[in-house]
């Protein structure tokens, strides 16, 4: 779970009443009510399936959990599977296991540089004569201390509000990420308000307001096609002075407009600083597992430009390329906090180095 610091509140006081407060003529400021109805068609399947196994139980958090092994199977089968078979059939380590090794490590998306790494250790025992078996532990040790490098979990201090900056390219599932982060904390008693930045997507819009209704977070959203920045702003402002606890804001993703894109990110990091200038507090990049090596370049991309704090890997459960979670964290010094293993809004984790490890090796 994430790791909190917080005086739990009565639910009468989480939320703000819509009061005498002004802001900008083009904002809009919408103060949720956990009890209200929901809205009867969701914009997305991915909303729509979520809702619909969030109100099966009485929290968010009521269903037991399916085994990561499960969830993360293909990447399980497609990547440690294939090295059990080879060190299985192999009578002893030499060059030719070793050279298999290393061609199922490339295709499962660890990328060259992070695969020619483990190759080169695994080199050194087999020049100190070690058996098959002895190979396959070196080599799970071997990807634990890649991934477990600076672990941390997403921890709200005792500044506030706390500030969020989730970044990522479009159809990551970066807005859904949001809007379980904010389930998550809701959840946690903490008062939570949404910035729909966006501002390039009607349909981010659309869903981030789905998910404060959902949730019972404020949401601070303008018309499609209105300055983030400005937005931002006015979002920065409003959770100061309404004592909210978390502002999450949301962030265009439109990578084919690299250049343009990164120069308004930076521009949002430097109007919020205006405000309060430790803020963002945590950046998050939200990457897709499901784009395999293409993860690896749009992390290079948003790290360069922006002071990443940590990542959060979604659609874990739904790809054979999860390996290339191991060639990010060997590639940047960026822990991993989250990771996405399906649709329901307790299948965004927290992430353990352990655990993953384990479940890849899970027989």
């Amino acid at each position: 779970m994430m790791a909190f610091f917080w005086k739990r509140k009565e639910s009468s006081t989480e939320l703000q009443k819509p009061g005498s407060e002004s802001s900008a003529p083009d904002t809009e400021i919408t103060n949720a009510s956990a009890g209200e109805a929901q809205p009867s068609e969701p914009t997305t399947a991915e909303i729509q399936q979520d809702q619909e196994t969030a109100g099966a139980r009485p929290g968010f958090f009521g269903r037991i959990r399916a085994a990561l092994s499960e969830r993360i199977q293909k990447t399980k089968n497609h990547f440690i599977g294939q090295i059990k078979a080879a060190v299985k059939a192999a009578s002893k380590v030499d060059d030719n296991l070793i050279e298999r090794i290393e061609e199922i490590l490339i295709r499962a998306d660890l990328g060259a540089e992070t695969s020619m790494s483990i190759v080169e250790r695994m080199k050194e025992f087999e020049a100190r004569g070690a058996t098959p078996d002895e190979l396959l532990e070196v080599f799970k040790k071997e990807l634990l201390s890649i991934v477990e490098r600076g672990q941390r979990t997403l921890t709200i201090g005792a500044h506030r509000p706390h500030v969020i900056l989730v970044v990522g390219v479009n159809g990551t599932g970066k807005t859904t990420t949001i809007g379980k982060l904010a389930a998550e904390m809701r959840e946690a008693g903490l008062k939570v308000m949404l910035a729909a930045g966006d501002t390039f997507r009607a349909a981010a819009i659309e869903q981030l307001d789905i998910w404060a209704s959902r949730t019972g977070a404020a949401i601070v959203k303008r018309d499609m096609g209105a300055d983030p920045s400005g937005l931002c702003y006015d979002a920065m402002e409003k959770a100061r002075d309404g004592g909210y606890d978390v502002l999450l804001i949301d962030t265009a993703g439109r990578l084919h407009t690299k250049t343009n894109l990164m120069e308004e990110l930076k521009k949002v990091v430097r109007v919020i600083r205006k405000v309060d200038p430790t803020a963002p507090h945590d950046t998050l990049l939200v990457l897709d597992a499901t784009t395999g090596q293409n993860a690896i370049s749009q992390a290079r991309v948003f790290t360069e430009a922006l002071p990443v704090t940590g990542l959060i890997m979604t659609k874990l459960d739904g790809t054979a390329k999860g390996g290339v979670l191991i060639g990010i964290r060997n590639l940047f010094d960026i822990p991993v906090l989250k990771i996405g293993v399906g649709e329901g809004v307790e299948d965004l984790r927290d992430f353990s180095a352990q655990e993953f490890v384990d479940a890849l090796f899970a027989e």
